[in-house]
């Protein structure tokens, strides 16, 4: 496992540095990690928030770009605009709230959205599975509907084949493998499966309902005699809605001794969208995360 994570940091390390906005890094977790990720030649940083308070922080910056701005709200309009100014190639958080720089980011006349959802992934490194397990949506979309979980598997895929998956196997999860329509989760699995028959969803192999245990256990999965390509050794995990997926993700984290990056994609550029108590290592990852996306994108 650890291996697979620093085979993803030296390819993401080769190559020109992502340029990249980084969101009022105005404490020691969000400036470091931003600093460590341009040390590894991940990123280009431009560091954008009030001068004196990125200052303030202790850490020396170097030669870095420092775009003055007065307050964080500022800070995530100024970065949005240098994306469009072709300046930054990604978005990193800083010191914010996620709200607020994905206000900037989705805005109407001045954002940088896409005809795609917006949607995060959470890429886990869990001492409980033997592979990276990629969860989504955990961060941002609040209860999606169909449509919009269409855009999620695709986006987790897309994420998934950039870090070397190539055919990365999608379980979308709820309380059972049965379809019930009391369950409305397991109708839009059931619908997400044929829509993958019927190439709306491409480049991955889905199936569900499923339940956790289904989608991660080849024991539970011999116990029920379920038959699946994906059950048992999924690598995504679907989940029905953010409440579920964010405490999956910190159960993991917190109980399970895993270990979280996420980005978050749909945008023109992706997003570095790491949580405020995150240390150097799920940034500097999650940068690596980033720029593999960001190149596989490119023309």
């Amino acid at each position: 496992m650890t291996q697979f994570f620093d085979q993803i940091m030296d390819r993401a390390a080769q190559g020109v540095p992502l340029p990249t906005a980084v969101v009022h890094p105005v404490d020691r977790r969000s400036l470091g990690g931003a600093l460590a990720a341009a040390e590894a030649g991940l990123i280009a940083p431009i560091l954008v928030g009030p001068r004196a308070k990125i200052e303030a922080v202790g850490l020396d910056v170097g030669t870095h770009r420092v775009v003055d701005v007065p307050h964080s709200h500022a800070a995530a309009a100024r970065a949005v605009q240098l994306v469009h100014e072709g300046e930054a190639g990604a978005l990193m958080k800083g010191a914010l709230h996620t709200d607020e720089m994905l206000a900037e980011v989705i805005a109407r006349d001045s954002g940088i959205r896409t005809e795609r959802r917006i949607s995060h992934v959470f890429v886990m490194r869990t001492p409980a599975y033997a592979k990276p397990l990629l969860i989504t949506d955990a961060a941002i979309n609040v209860m999606p509907d169909l449509l919009a979980k269409r855009d999620i598997v695709q986006n987790a895929i897309d994420i998934a084949r950039a870090i070397g998956i190539e055919t990365p196997k999608v379980a979308i999860l709820s309380a059972t493998e049965e379809v019930n329509p009391r369950l409305p989760s397991t109708i839009d699995a059931a619908a997400l499966c044929k829509m993958a028959d019927r190439e709306q969803i491409s480049g991955g192999m889905l199936d569900g309902p499923l339940a956790f245990d289904i989608a991660v256990s080849p024991e539970a999965v011999e116990a029920k005699n379920l038959k699946s390509g994906v059950a048992g050794v999924a690598d995504i995990l679907v989940v029905p809605d953010l409440v579920a997926g964010n405490m999956l993700a910190k159960q993991l984290d917190y109980l399970g001794g895993a270990d979280a990056f996420g980005i978050a994609l749909g945008a023109q550029v992706p997003i570095i969208l790491t949580s405020r108590a995150d240390g150097v290592e799920e940034r500097e990852i999650s940068a690596a995360l980033a720029k593999l996306v960001a190149e596989r994108a490119r023309p």
